[in-house]
């Protein structure tokens, strides 16, 4: 009998489609088989994975998604690969998760055979193992919704990122107060354009699809005319969700079309019953905009990696710019100033959060996550917020060195540590500078060596080859010191300062 609770949902909906992609329409029947197949498949001599971290590579389609499943099926915990990481990037991943199977779709082979290879790992492709599998009957371990089921990377305010851990129940309590606030149903069609290793992607739209029965319509990857095309088509999409970049580049598309083109366009849009925006801040300007081309008030909201998500923007009611709503259901929000009290509405407080859909521990650092949390608790989420008649409004992160860029949020550490290897850079620093398109732009500061020389075009092409490109720095400046306090530590504000002209 099937113990996993997203799976036990979906026994409901077998004559369903539950996936479209490139390959065409799969059934919730299918998936259920295909991931048989998977789990016998990476079971293989064993009758449980338990817990072992299986790391995988697959673009988004009914692959990743069977994969995903069969991982959990099999007993595993699923640690999802960034298509855009660079082999450095992938071999940190795969190292800290300590991931004993790694899977790779042919297209991402290259990439990752080595890394598996060099460790002495298991490597499979997918959906070849699915084949391998087909003439078995698997037998699958009971896996408990207690069990750990997935390791999400966050970047945080060290150095390198963090493997958040859910368990199967947790991951259920965050798609449960998800398709509560949001009304999902089994006639909902979502198309979906986000990465398949980000809690956006994974959760809010994938799962939650899945979840409730509904379609969940993957495109390869995110293309404005194609999108817009799809949305143009209808046939029977209701959901949408996006990061603010997504939705300014579709506006730009908006603006570059005729007449005609442009009302159908918004046709398309009116004919969804929801879109969301999340990941970074949405500017108003963007959200005004956005509601003249398609009707919609975009409904913003708030979350983690750590903690699902927090907070909300009403589905029915006032959608109030700049804020992101209200707790979602089984979570508790509160605001406190830096000794922990609780701040009244209208007075700034860092937010700190706690309910069912907490992350569990961040993967082999106890001590990172007995710190995360107060003493009764509350997860500190180091986001500046204000309330005002039960409506939050998020102010910013009381730490420089987190940078939203394109609905990732990115660690200055990590890119710091990565120039310090330049053999032309002496010192640097990393900041972001605030753009209305991308949320925050990653800048660089630096000293150069003596008699060298250094440009932002030859920097970009360095970097490239070390880290994803929404870490490459866009922007540079390159200075005889770097601006320090009387204890020596870099004065960052100041740095960031230098960029707003």
């Amino acid at each position: 009998m099937e113990t996993l609770p997203i799976v036990q949902q979906s026994l409901q909906h077998l004559g369903r489609i539950a996936v479209v992609d490139e390959a065409g329409q799969h059934t919730y029947a299918e998936l259920l088989e295909r991931s048989a197949q998977t789990a016998g498949c990476l079971l293989e001599n064993v009758s449980d994975l338990k817990e072992a971290r299986v790391a995988f590579l697959i673009p988004p389609s009914m692959d990743h998604v069977t994969l995903q499943w069969g991982i959990w099926r099999a007993g595993g915990i699923a640690v999802p690969l960034c298509t855009q990481h660079p082999a450095r990037e992938l071999e940190y991943t795969i190292d800290d998760s300590a991931a004993s199977i790694v899977i790779a779709h042919p297209e991402f082979e290259d990439r990752l055979r080595p890394i598996a290879e060099a460790r002495g790992l298991r490597f499979l492709l997918s959906p070849a193992l699915e084949v391998e599998a087909m003439d078995s009957k698997p037998v699958m371990p009971r896996v408990d919704a207690s069990r750990r089921a997935m390791l999400l990377y966050t970047s945080g305010t060290t150095n390198r990122p963090k493997g958040a851990v859910t368990t199967h129940k947790i991951i259920a309590s965050q798609i449960q107060s998800l398709v509560q606030a949001w009304q999902w149903t089994q006639h909902d069609h979502i198309l979906h354009v986000l990465p398949l290793h980000h809690l956006h992607g994974v959760l809010n739209a994938m799962c939650c699809a899945l979840w409730s029965g509904a379609t969940c319509e993957f495109l390869p990857k995110f293309e404005e005319d194609r999108v817009w095309a799809r949305i143009i088509a209808g046939k029977g999409l209701t959901l949408f969700m996006a990061v603010p970049t997504i939705y300014q580049r579709l506006t730009r598309a908006w603006d570059r079309a005729d007449s005609d083109c442009q009302r159908s366009m918004t046709d398309g849009c009116r004919r969804l019953r929801l879109m969301i925006s999340g990941s970074a801040a949405l500017p108003v300007p963007t959200l005004e905009k956005w509601r003249e081309i398609s009707g919609h008030t975009l409904l913003e909201r708030y979350g983690m990696t750590e903690i699902g998500m927090g907070l909300s923007n009403p589905l029915h009611g006032e959608r109030r710019p700049g804020c992101v709503g209200t707790p979602l259901p089984g979570v508790e929000v509160r605001l406190v100033d830096e000794s922990n009290a609780a701040v009244p509405d209208g007075q700034a407080g860092q937010i700190q959060v706690r309910g069912s859909t907490m992350f569990q521990e961040y993967w082999r650092k106890p001590d990172a996550t007995a710190d995360a949390f107060t003493a009764d608790g509350w997860f500190k989420t180091g986001d500046v917020a204000e309330r005002e008649a039960g409506v939050y409004r998020i102010l910013g992160r009381d730490s420089v060195d987190i940078i939203k860029t394109g609905g990732y949020k990115v660690s200055a550490f990590e890119i710091e540590d990565v120039l310090r290897t330049h053999s032309d850079i002496e010192e640097c620093a990393i900041v972001g500078v605030e753009d209305e398109e991308w949320g925050q732009r990653v800048a660089a500061v630096v000293v150069l060596r003596s008699g060298c020389k250094l440009d932002l075009d030859s920097l970009r092409y360095w970097c490239k080859q070390l880290l994803a490109p929404y870490k490459v720095p866009s922007l540079l400046r390159i200075k005889d010191a770097l601006p320090r306090n009387a204890m020596g530590k870099i004065m960052k504000p100041e740095l960031s300062k230098q960029f707003e002209t």
